[in-house]
């Protein structure tokens, strides 16, 4: 009822200074505003009581407002009219006389009160309200105690909504390659080929995982993966130059269905991210990918075309991993990883064996632009860099203790990719690493990279489309201790100082047809021209169907 009268007070009192005109042109903006406040009207703006609504000639019945004026004028009597019998409502009016309006509406609500003659509430409708009240007195105590106890209830479902659930997905990849045949200049690298590669040989290799992911609290949840795998590509040189020119991105031989992720994952604020485990922590699970299709099982095929080598250095097992987004466009990851995490024995362990530890700047400049800036620095006990692509071992194994010297590493790459449309983006990244056995002199470097384009939606939606170029890691100077340096080794036996002969380029293209939300086939073609860096082996290509179920 008091805001009716305030809306009636409001509406009910015209103001003087928009009704009067102005002649002064040259009135200041504070002269205004003096002007628009006062309260002084002149005799013919006198406003008088009105008893009814009819009485005004500018309120007409179908106003929007004429019942609500009807009623306050003839129920209330506290809204005044001017004497030419107009309400003007839609004016504006001053501070004071809103203050008059609604003190006059007051006066009459407190003399209804006071005098209890007022239609609004009856000294018969007090008494009814009564007798129902009375009347319905067990049903009202039952209702209310049903809404005691649903909002007990709710209290209780709002306090203990979450409860701890295990989710279970999959993946199935089945891939079919084969391999033209070619011969390999390689052991000794004279220029003579000496290596037979029979190919044409097609075979079929197959990548199994379930995951389980058990939510533990609505910020944290323990992961869980199992995985089996078959097949590889093969044949292939049998030599150590050539043995990783090419390796698919689901190819992955196990013996039987072993663990490949236990890994707890904890939210600790809306901004950082922790993960800790003793399988599945590296670098491909903790960093965030600049390539946004980048995945082995819907995107490109090969191991090399999946992300930076650097990337996949040391193939962490067990560690620890934070994710820190500190800015809205900006991340920062950092791991430190095992590869043996679990092996007690002299060499392996969480400190002892082949470590790494690596830091991820993720930068979103805008939303079609991704840069990241990586660091690595790893420890291999016994020279190899287990990135499975190119030169991943740089140090030649001693033929008296039939073991290789360890490798201190230090790399650095950056990958960026740019949405140029909807409907493609370009991207490109490099890396570069430098190495030397602790305690001794000489270095051993290695470069890598790679340009591609990838064509999202390609022909129909949820397609996609993807030309990759680049070289894999390759060993462009090594100057460690004479018997150690990988190049010399194969060629002459000797070790001496020199980078690879040749270089490795690797042309890779594919289309992934998307048949459902959980269903593709992707045919596609890799071409390595002069496989494991040396000039006079003939060139490799590779056909390969592959087919993804996940559930």
């Amino acid at each position: 009822m008091l805001a009716w009268l305030l809306i009636a007070g409001v509406n009910g009192v015209a103001q003087k200074a928009l009704a009067q005109e102005y002649t002064d042109v040259g009135t200041t903006q504070a002269q205004e505003s003096i002007d628009l406040n006062s309260s002084l009207l002149s005799p013919e703006d006198s406003m008088a009581q009105v008893t009814s609504v009819s009485q005004l000639k500018d309120v007409q019945p179908n106003d929007w407002s004429f019942q609500a004026l009807q009623s306050l004028v003839e129920r209330y009597g506290c809204i005044a009219g001017y004497p030419d019998s107009n309400y003007r409502g839609n004016r504006a009016l001053s501070r004071y006389e809103f203050a008059a309006g609604v003190n006059a509406c007051l006066d009459r609500v407190n003399e209804l009160i006071t005098t209890a003659t007022s239609d609004l509430v009856t000294r018969e409708d007090l008494a009814i309200l009564q007798k129902l009240q009375s009347e319905f007195a067990p049903e009202l105590a039952s209702l209310r105690g049903r809404i005691d106890s649903l909002e007990a209830r709710t209290a209780e479902i709002k306090a203990n909504q979450f409860s701890t659930t295990t989710k279970l997905s999959g993946l199935l990849i089945v891939g079919i390659q084969g391999r033209t045949s070619n011969r390999g200049d390689v052991n000794p690298r004279d220029g003579q080929k000496d290596t037979d590669d029979a190919g044409t040989n097609t075979n079929v290799i197959s990548l199994a995982q379930l995951y389980l992911t058990s939510q533990i609290t609505p910020s944290s949840y323990l992961f869980t993966g199992l995985i089996d795998g078959k097949g590889k590509t093969s044949p292939r040189f049998t030599n150590s130059v050539s043995r990783n020119d090419v390796l698919l991105g689901y190819e992955f031989p196990t013996d039987s269905l072993i663990v490949s992720d236990l890994n707890f994952h904890w939210l600790v604020t809306d901004k950082l991210a922790v993960m800790v485990g003793t399988e599945g922590v590296s670098m491909p699970a903790a960093f965030r990918g600049p390539n946004r299709v980048e995945s082995a099982a819907t995107g490109p095929l090969s191991y090399f075309a999946q992300r930076n080598p650097i990337l996949n250095m040391g193939y962490g097992h067990g560690g620890i991993a934070i994710d820190w987004q500190f800015a809205k466009r900006a991340s920062l990851q950092a791991i430190y990883t095992s590869y043996q995490p679990g092996n007690p024995g002299k060499g392996s362990g969480l400190f002892d064996g082949t470590t790494t530890t690596g830091v991820q700047l993720l930068l979103t400049p805008t939303d079609t632009l991704d840069l990241s800036l990586y660091y690595v620095n790893n420890y291999s006990s016994d020279g190899c860099l287990l990135t499975f692509v190119g030169d991943e071992c740089l140090t030649t194994v001693n033929t008296s203790t039939g073991k290789s010297a360890p490798l201190q590493t230090n790399a650095v790459g950056a990958t960026v990719t740019w949405q140029i449309s909807p409907r493609i983006s370009a991207g490109a990244w490099g890396g570069y690493t430098k190495s030397y056995i602790p305690g001794r002199t000489g270095n051993v470097e290695t470069t890598n990279y790679m340009v591609f384009l990838n064509f999202p939606d390609l022909f129909a939606k949820g397609n996609l489309g993807g030309i990759y170029v680049g070289q894999p890691p390759k060993i462009t100077s090594s100057n460690l201790p004479v018997g150690n340096n990988v190049p010399d080794f194969i060629n002459t036996g000797l070790g001496r100082a020199g980078g690879q002969p040749g270089t490795t380029t690797q042309i890779e293209a594919f289309y992934r047809f998307r048949l459902t939300n959980n269903i593709s086939i992707t045919p596609g073609i890799i071409h390595i021209l002069e496989p494991g860096h040396t000039q006079h082996s003939d060139s490799v290509t590779i056909g390969i169907l592959r087919s993804t179920f996940s559930f």
